[in-house]
């Protein structure tokens, strides 16, 4: 693996407000990620850089070194009014890289200090050792956590995603996490149709047990040269008539075609399969009781850092 510095002036992003995500703001201390994910939709963003969405993207990760100094930098500016953040969109932020470089820490402390609304998206077992900063923060109702769980099956999880948390090690999260008074979400994705749909009442069961509170899903993503990656990684290891299956079921769902990036559709798909799945997810999701809807993050405890890194009194 090759670590490369990012000299980025800026690291705070404003989300295009055409996009369908539910967030306006996000911050990545890192450009690709170690999990290696073969599903991520992520990966193609590592092409802008000239490198490739494939090898490169789980290879040559990209840091911001200044993260912590930028973020105190622009949280400061008059015109920031303690917005929500989102850590984790297009990156994990707990890959194994943080353990060494500690960005995503040094960002969470100035949050942390100045209650600013955070969430976070994971599989990696290093959240816990931030459990104190996501502690306050979630007491305060200015963090949230969410835990991503494709399958419970290690043996496919290690071929799905090979250097991320085992299940295992996720429900264990969710359990420590809950414990320190966190509430834990947890997003089923992707939701893979023919390779791991039928995980959808098994998975909602064990996070429940577990302690999650809510739960959601997102089908399976396959933008621009991530269909080729993905559909190469099925035939080299799922059966040919399964991977077959996989294909035509992806297609069932986007109108013949393997993905369709539709606002509104491309997290979900559309036709009868798309509706079956929402209809499993819907029912196991209400008979687990994870249909809750957690409170918006608070905002009118932001303050902002002062120079030299002390807040202000007023």
């Amino acid at each position: 693996m090759q670590v490369l510095t990012d000299r980025t002036q800026t690291i705070i992003n404003r989300v295009t407000p055409l996009s369908d995500v539910p967030f306006e703001h996000t911050l990545n201390p890192y450009r690709g990620c170690e999990h290696g994910c073969i599903y991520c939709f992520a990966r193609p963003y590592h092409e802008y850089l000239g490198m490739s969405c494939g090898l490169d993207f789980e290879t040559k990760i990209v840091a911001k070194h200044d993260a912590p100094a930028l973020l105190r930098h622009e949280l400061s500016r008059p015109g920031w009014r303690g917005e929500p953040i989102v850590m984790s969109a297009i990156t994990d932020i707990y890959q194994p890289l943080e353990h060494k470089l500690r960005l995503a820490r040094g960002c969470l402390e100035i949050m942390a200090a100045c209650d600013q609304p955070t969430a976070t998206m994971t599989k990696g077992a290093l959240i816990l050792r931030d459990i104190d900063l996501w502690q306050r923060m979630c007491s305060r109702g200015v963090g949230r956590v969410t835990v991503t769980l494709v399958t419970l099956d290690a043996a496919l999880a290690e071929k799905l995603e090979p250097r991320a948390t085992l299940p295992a090690g996720r429900l264990r999260m969710i359990r420590e996490l809950t414990a320190a008074g966190i509430d834990v979400s947890v997003n089923v994705a992707p939701v893979i149709p023919g390779l791991t749909d039928r995980e959808i009442p098994s998975i909602l069961e064990a996070v429940a047990d577990a302690g999650a509170k809510s739960a959601c899903w997102v089908t399976l993503r396959l933008p621009y040269q991530l269909k080729a990656l993905f559909t190469e990684w099925l035939a080299r290891c799922t059966p040919p008539a399964q991977a077959r299956h996989v294909e035509s079921l992806l297609r069932q769902a986007h109108d013949g075609k393997l993905y369709d990036g539709s606002l509104g559709r491309r997290g979900r798909g559309r036709g009868v399969l798309a509706e079956n799945l929402a209809t499993v997810f819907s029912t196991f999701q209400r008979k687990y009781k994870l249909d809750a809807k957690l409170p918006p993050l608070r905002r009118d405890l932001f303050v902002k850092p002062a120079a030299g890194g002390q807040l202000s009194l007023f």
